[in-house]
């Protein structure tokens, strides 16, 4: 999986907005794609609410993401908010 870091600095991003560049982002190379997980750190909030697939340590909505054909991992600030695409 292909991992892009974005940092934006002097506005606070919140999930549409991170939402929103993360698409033009995925999309810039494909025709299609598709959000298939995403965790939004700042409300505590992600999906899919996979609570039992946990595996390793890692978060089950990122192994879902990964496992579901995930090929694009896009984090903002952080990691406040990540948005894995197909």
């Amino acid at each position: 999986m292909q991992h892009i870091d974005i940092r934006i600095d002097g506005l606070a991003p919140d999930f549409e907005l991170a939402r929103q560049i993360g698409a033009l982002i995925a999309g810039h190379d494909h025709e299609e794609c598709t959000l298939v997980s995403w965790c939004d750190s700042r409300r505590g909030v992600h999906s899919p609410q996979c609570l039992h697939c946990e595996i390793g340590g890692e978060p089950g909505w990122l192994v879902y993401g990964r496992s579901h054909g995930g090929r694009l991992r896009i984090s903002f600030n952080d990691d406040q908010y990540v948005l894995i695409y197909s």
